[in-house]
């Protein structure tokens, strides 16, 4: 039996991943108290998160233990930054301002492959574009959660989270909404 591996990302209704530039802020702005009890509640489960190289770096200069924002982290992103981690990089090398963090080097679609196979709990990525768009290319993630925010960020949007991956068909796994207003959408992936 292999692990689950779930692909978690917030998006705007027009595909992006990140507010950019203008005035937006984390989450848009459009977080609400039911929002951050949900992640809260999904980040206290027992799994093991899986980064690219380049979420991480920007993840420990935001998250590290020396980072003047740790202190009014929302309490799943210090759960999240508390779980057990697996970094693929091949630049990247120890060791890291992070709790519990396993660099792994070489290729990504074998080491998740095996990944997949030795762990004992599920396995989830938020972010990681380009890790999780090669992943899904690969048929190696399960679910993908996509957290949506009531928003379009054309002007300033950055790096739209689906491009150049394949065509997929998505079966809608769960659904919810959350403070009224952002969806929280979970699907299964199978290449079309």
């Amino acid at each position: 039996m292999t692990a689950t591996y779930t692909f978690d990302v917030f998006s705007t209704l027009d595909g992006f991943g990140s507010p950019g530039g203008g005035d937006w802020r984390g989450y848009w702005g459009k977080q609400g108290p039911e929002f951050l009890d949900h992640r809260n509640s999904q980040y206290g489960e027992e799994q093991r998160m899986v980064f690219g190289g380049n979420s991480f770096r920007q993840s420990v200069e935001m998250l590290g233990s020396s980072s003047e924002w740790h202190e009014v982290l929302d309490p799943w992103v210090t759960r999240m930054r508390d779980l057990p981690a697996t970094v693929m990089s091949s630049t990247l090398e120890g060791p890291v301002d992070w709790p519990d963090a396993t660099i792994a080097s070489g290729d990504a679609v074998e080491a998740i492959t095996r990944l997949k196979e030795e762990s004992d709990v599920p396995l989830r990525s938020h972010g990681s574009l380009s890790l999780n768009r090669a992943l899904m290319a690969a048929g190696l993630v399960d679910r993908v959660q996509v957290t949506l925010f009531p928003v379009i960020n054309g002007q300033y949007g950055v790096e739209p989270i689906f491009r150049g991956v394949p065509d997929f068909d998505l079966e809608l796994l769960e659904q919810r909404t959350l403070d009224g207003n952002t969806q929280e959408l979970i699907y299964r992936p199978t290449l079309h």
